[in-house]
């Protein structure tokens, strides 16, 4: 039996889902004007800075971003080739690889941080109080974590 949405919870949906659209699209244009980098560029050299060594394994990495290691495998080739990133061997893993932060992306990605923060605030952050900046820190936390049921199922189900 189909659980139609009420008006109230219509209305969230909807407006969610525009936030969805229009909040990374903005924030993705803005990032490309003022650096030259993608949204995934960046989440690439920022998770790298991050880490120790500025490395991590390339499936560690696809899976904090939801991608398959394929895909993100394609992108931080292109990201090599520009000098951003290096491939080395992964000592615990045969098939994969570590992605290893190089000094010329640990600039541009220095050089991008505070053009990226600028547009995070003026988009996002400094439209919420401190309580509503909490309360939805809160609820995307808990709605981020739940399993994704869809991933765990058989083929068969």
């Amino acid at each position: 039996m189909t659980r139609w949405l009420s008006e109230d919870e219509e209305r969230a949906w909807r407006a969610f889902r525009r936030l969805l659209t229009t909040l990374p699209a903005r924030l993705a244009r803005d990032l490309t004007e003022d650096t030259g980098l993608s949204m995934t560029d960046y989440e690439v050299l920022s998770t790298l800075s991050e880490k120790p060594d500025r490395r991590w394994a390339l499936k560690d990495l696809a899976a904090k971003m939801e991608w398959s290691r394929s895909r993100l495998s394609h992108h931080t080739t292109r990201m090599q080739e520009r000098g951003l990133i290096e491939r080395e061997p992964d000592p615990t893993d045969a098939r994969g690889c570590l992605l290893k932060l190089t000094e010329e992306g640990f600039l541009v990605l220095a050089r991008a941080a505070p053009d990226h923060l600028d547009s995070v605030r003026g988009r996002f952050l400094d439209h919420l109080d401190p309580e509503e900046l909490r309360l939805l820190g809160d609820l995307s936390t808990r709605i981020a974590d739940l399993p994704d049921k869809r991933a765990t199922r058989s083929p068969s189900t």
